[in-house]
């Protein structure tokens, strides 16, 4: 898990290739499956916008790092299975579909999609 102090990765936006090197239209790298472990999260940033990638029993998800509760940074809170709960306010998500499941937010939080090639998670961007 990424810390308050620790710089997230960036992710490059170009040469981006899966399989045999074919092209993973609108996808970017933004860790390696083997640094984020079953149960674990950290958030990164891709087009100036913080994504929350998070490792569900060797599944990965992408959503936005921001609660729809003051916008708080759903990183700094617990994953417990496929719910994530916002360190400010306890409001929580589904990590799988980015649905409030209770709390105080009024709106689900943005999800991405996520490809997992090799040891390389790509997560396509709202661009792509």
């Amino acid at each position: 898990m990424v810390g308050p102090d620790t710089a997230p990765q960036t992710p490059q936006r170009s040469g981006c290739l899966g399989k045999a090197g074919a092209p993973l239209d609108g996808f970017v790298p933004v860790t390696r499956a083997s640094e984020l472990s079953p149960g674990a999260m950290k958030w990164v940033a891709i087009d100036r916008e913080r994504v929350l990638i998070a490792n569900v029993d060797g599944a990965f998800y992408a959503l936005r790092d921001a609660c729809g509760h003051r916008r708080a940074p759903l990183s700094k809170g617990t994953l417990a299975g496929h719910v994530i709960e916002c360190a400010l306010h306890f409001a929580r998500f589904d990590v799988r579909t980015g649905k409030l499941l209770s709390g105080p937010a009024a709106a689900d939080v943005p999800t991405y999609q996520v490809r997992v090639e090799g040891d390389t998670v790509y997560v396509k961007t709202a661009s792509g």
